[in-house]
């Protein structure tokens, strides 16, 4: 090996792992800004820069405060409630469609999967004039049902990843099943679903984590405090007077600790089903 061929070599690799350093520095300093500010007091806020460490790092009443004011407990709730019912919905609608698309062939049904592209093109904030005016005539507005039909009705990315599994599922259990009689209900909850586990823990976790952090929506249907979700309930400590940001962070602490604990509850789930998705279709 040449001296040049050195040279290269050697550089490559500072160059790897110096942006590697670099990133990972770069993803984690908001999180460590956030757990410094969390802890610090209104005076030590004001008169110290983000990164300079609190007095005390036993200091939890900021964690309190954003609990009780921002009513974190009836959010946490409210989102809960939201996030289960919305994965099961978008799961059992999106699997049902991808299964009528890949396994029925009626005429439509190109047209109806470019329709669905199509619709994946279109920003969403461009149609929310014209969803708001339907979620109104219909009186969804300000109820959670409402809110929950809403979310479950644009999940347009999970149906194109069941249908890349079911092509990936040979026709003849569909074929075999049904000549020993089994209705096409049957086929698909008892033989097909089954199969369709990694694709149903992709959908489960890039749904989830959509809904639990999705904030412009429920801000804009869910008008009562009563219905609040926790991505609203961080915005109690914003005003026109000024920012409250180290209970706000406190706050964004403790609506990432739901995360984190299923997150490292179901690691090995979740990277199963991920790795499976990814190499699929």
């Amino acid at each position: 090996m040449t001296v040049g061929e050195k040279v290269k070599k050697y550089l490559w690799i500072f160059i790897k792992y110096f942006s590697m350093i670099f990133f990972s520095f770069v993803s984690i300093l908001p999180i460590v800004s956030c757990v410094i500010t969390a802890f610090k007091t209104d005076i030590e806020y004001q008169n110290t820069n983000v990164m300079t460490p609190p007095e005390s790092w036993l200091n939890f009443s900021n964690f309190t405060d954003a609990f009780t004011r921002a009513h974190m407990g009836r959010a946490f709730l409210n989102s809960v409630i939201v996030v289960i019912v919305v994965v099961i919905g978008s799961v059992m609608i999106g699997s049902m469609i991808a299964y009528v698309l890949n396994r029925f062939q009626f005429p439509g049904n190109g047209l109806i999967r470019n329709l669905f592209l199509f619709a994946t093109l279109l920003p969403g904030i461009a149609m929310q004039v014209s969803t708001y005016q339907l979620m109104y005539q219909i009186g969804f507005i300000n109820h959670m049902y409402g809110y929950i039909i809403l979310m479950m009705g644009t999940d347009v990315m999970s149906i194109y990843i069941f249908i890349q599994f079911f092509e990936n599922i040979s026709t003849s259990l569909d074929e075999s099943a049904y000549m020993d009689g089994a209705s096409y209900f049957t086929i698909f909850f008892r033989i097909l679903f089954p199969l369709l586990k990694p694709a149903i823990v992709t959908c489960m976790i890039l749904k989830g984590v959509g809904v639990y952090n999705e904030y412009y929506s429920a801000n804009l249907y869910l008008v009562d405090q009563k219905l609040k979700t926790v991505a609203i309930s961080l915005y109690t400590f914003t005003g026109p007077l000024g920012s409250k940001y180290n209970l706000i962070c406190a706050g964004v602490i403790i609506t990432l600790l739901p995360a984190l604990i299923i997150f490292i509850a179901f690691q090995k789930q979740i990277y199963s089903g991920l790795t499976a998705g990814a190499v699929k279709g």
